[in-house]
């Protein structure tokens, strides 16, 4: 699967993006989520969708050109109920509209004045609420690694423990997770059997500078020309025995070109 940040700056319509994802030979895409009304979306100038639109009109725009909705990216700071709660809500009632078997979220940035323990609470309160939903919908909660609890095993695992649910689940990010200073194959190993969606982040160029000081990129390189070891991903994934789709998360369409070249390989030599 491709996500659609890959087009993220190419100033092109949701359509755009799903024909060029079905053209690069992917079977599956990856939504980004919002909010309200944006300006620059509603105008065609990138393929954010608003959960204001009928979830139906977007399956059959989506199903069109031939894909299916892998997940649905939904970021909300979990740290901050207020907001978490109903935007992860409606976004679990979207993704089973569309098909799609997970919402991809994480912490949130959290507030510099909060406390660890201050935030987990808040996070323990926002899992109870929207758990249920996820439950009933039978839409997994894929924490993804992307801010400064998230990234760290040692805090992914404890957020993991907070609330016991079949639906709460793991989307590493391979990318996100080696420019946080961790181990990606660690990190994979130690939630493989909970993982049920991947984010194919490869990292390369100038944004090795930044590793270990920062707790993501927003896209990487192309999978195949940045560090990661895709063979040793793929490995681990099969081992835990992962059914769910690899989402390349990359900067450009070019790099999603060039990624599904390269994991084609890869999967075919596994």
């Amino acid at each position: 699967g491709l996500n659609t940040e890959a087009f993220r700056h190419a100033d092109k319509t949701l359509e755009y993006s799903l024909n060029a994802i079905k053209n690069q030979g992917y079977r599956y895409c990856e939504l980004n989520m919002l909010n309200g009304r944006d300006l620059l979306s509603e105008a065609g100038y990138y393929g954010a969708v608003s959960m204001e639109r009928d979830p139906l009109e977007v399956r059959d725009i989506v199903k069109g050109y031939g894909l299916k909705v892998s997940a649905v990216s939904a970021h909300a700071p979990m740290a901050q109920p207020e907001v978490s709660i109903p935007f992860l809500t409606r976004a679990i009632e979207y993704a089973d509209a569309l098909g799609a078997r997970c919402v991809c979220t994480d912490e949130g940035v959290v507030p510099s004045w909060m406390t660890k323990k201050q935030a987990f609470d808040l996070i323990y309160y926002t899992l109870r609420r929207v758990l249920p939903a996820a439950e009933r919908h039978k839409v997994h909660i894929a924490l993804e690694p992307h801010q400064i609890y998230t990234v760290k095993l040692k805090t992914y695992l404890e957020l993991l423990k907070l609330v016991e649910s079949p639906y709460f689940s793991c989307n590493p990010d391979t990318g996100n997770v080696f420019m946080a200073g961790e181990d990606p194959y660690e990190f994979l190993e130690a939630i493989a059997p909970r993982i049920v969606h991947v984010h194919a982040k490869d990292i390369g160029g100038v944004e090795m500078d930044d590793r270990g000081k920062v707790t993501g990129v927003p896209s990487g390189c192309a999978c195949g020309e940045g560090v990661i070891d895709w063979k040793r991903v793929v490995k681990i994934l099969q081992k835990a025995k992962f059914k769910g789709v690899l989402s390349v998360e990359c900067g450009t369409e070019a790099q999603g070109a060039s990624s599904i070249k390269h994991l084609r390989k890869v999967l075919k030599e596994a």
